[in-house]
C-alpha cells in the first residue's frame, strides 16, 4: 500500500489484532485482513497515536513514537483513556505550567472562573431554547470570588436538569440529577457521556502543556484532575443535546441491574445500559466528536471538528495564561 499523504494523522489500533510496528523509514499498521497501511516518519504527518485494548505493539514502535514527540494514548474498550506514552523532553514546557501556578495570585484565574461559567451557562442556554424552554438568567458582573461562582452554577444547574430532564421517557425519568454512584440508569447514560468527554478534555489539556490537575473553578484535591474539570464545563451542553435524543429511544429493556457493594457490609443495585447499547453509545460519542462545528481554525479554516476544537481552546488558554494573548472567551458551538 502507498505511503499516506494526508498532513495531519492519526494512527489508530482499534480492531482486535491490530499490530503496530516499526517499518523502514515508517510506522507500519498490519490489520487481521492482511492490509497493511504505511505512516512515514520523515514528513512528520502523524499527529497521534491511539492504541485501543485488543491491539498490539512492538516495543521499537512505542520508542519511535516517543522520539518523534507523537502523542499516544493507550485507551479501554469504551474510548477511557487509562495512560499517555511521554517523552522525557515533554516536561521541558515548563513556561506554561508557571503562568498557570502564577495565575493563582495575578488574578487570571478567576477571570477565566468567570468565563467558564458564562460559557457554560450559555451552552445550557442553547439546549433549552432548542427545546422551547426557560432560559437561565445569570449576571456574573463582577462575581469573581470562587465560592460565589460555584453558587451560581449550581442554581443555574438545578434549574437546568430540572427543565431537560422533562424531557425524558417517564418511566426512566431521574427526579434530580446524580453525579458519582448514581442509581437510576439515565443518571449513569449521563456520567458515561461525560466520562467520554473528560477523557478528550484531558488529552487536550495535556496537548497544550497544562496541569491538568490544577483548576480555576474545581477545588484542588488529592486525585482531582480540577482542570479537566473545569474544562469540561464548557462542552457538556454538546453531551447533553445529543444524550437528550438518544435517551428518548431508551427503553427499560435496554437497561440491567448491576450489583454494587459498599463497605463490605450493605450491597445496592446500579441500573446501567446493557453492554451492547452501551458499545453502541460509546461509538456514538466517538462519531460526535468527529462532527464538523462551524468556528474557524486558529490558523486557516472555517470550520473544524468538535475534538479540534477541545485541543485548540486548551492551547488558546494557555496562550492567555502565558500572556501571549490579552484575554481568553471560549468558542461555543451551535447545536
Amino acid at each position: 500500500m502507498p505511503f499516506r499523504d494526508s498532513r495531519t494523522l492519526t494512527i489508530q489500533l482499534k480492531d482486535y489484532g491490530d499490530y503496530l510496528g516499526r517499518g523502514e523509514g515508517c510506522f507500519q499498521v498490519k490489520h487481521k485482513n492482511g492490509e497493511i497501511e504505511r505512516y512515514p516518519h520523515f514528513q512528520k504527518e502523524v499527529g497521534e497515536a491511539v492504541l485501543t485494548a485488543g491491539s498490539c505493539v512492538s516495543t521499537d514502535a512505542l520508542i519511535d513514537l516517543a522520539l518523534w514527540n507523537i502523542d499516544t494514548y493507550f485507551v479501554s474498550r469504551h474510548n477511557r483513556v487509562v495512560a499517555v506514552l511521554r517523552n522525557l523532553e515533554d516536561d521541558s514546557h515548563v513556561e506554561t505550567r508557571v503562568a498557570q501556578y502564577q495565575s493563582l495570585s495575578n488574578g487570571k484565574s478567576e477571570r477565566v472562573a468567570v468565563q467558564i461559567i458564562r460559557a457554560k451557562i450559555e451552552g445550557q442556554n442553547k439546549v433549552l431554547s432548542k427545546y422551547g424552554l426557560k432560559l437561565i438568567a445569570a449576571d456574573l458582573f463582577g462575581e469573581c470570588d470562587r465560592k460565589k461562582l460555584v453558587g451560581i452554577e449550581s442554581r443555574a444547574a438545578s434549574q437546568y436538569f430540572s427543565q431537560i430532564f422533562q424531557l425524558l421517557p417517564e418511566n426512566l425519568r431521574p427526579e434530580k440529577r446524580i453525579g458519582f454512584k448514581a442509581y437510576d440508569g439515565l443518571n449513569n447514560v449521563f456520567n458515561f457521556g461525560y466520562y467520554v468527554l473528560k477523557c478528550r478534555v484531558h488529552k487536550a489539556l495535556l496537548k497544550a502543556k497544562l496541569e491538568p490537575y490544577l483548576g480555576f473553578l474545581h477545588s484542588v484535591q488529592v486525585g482531582k484532575p480540577s482542570l479537566v474539570c473545569d474544562f469540561m464545563e464548557l462542552y457538556r451542553y454538546l453531551i447533553d443535546d445529543y444524550l437528550i435524543e438518544r435517551c428518548q429511544k431508551y427503553r427499560k429493556k435496554d437497561f440491567v441491574f448491576v450489583t454494587d457493594f459498599m463497605m463490605r457490609v450493605r450491597s445496592g443495585k446500579r441500573v446501567h445500559l446493557c453492554e451492547y447499547k452501551t458499545n453502541d453509545l460509546a461509538e456514538g460519542l466517538k462519531q460526535l466528536f468527529e462532527k464538523t462545528v462551524e468556528i474557524p481554525r486558529m490558523r486557516h479554516g472555517s470550520k473544524q471538528t468538535l475534538d479540534t476544537l477541545i485541543n485548540e481552546e486548551a492551547y488558546l488558554l494557555a496562550q492567555y495564561l502565558r500572556n501571549e494573548k490579552q484575554s481568553w472567551t471560549p468558542r461555543l458551538a451551535t447545536i
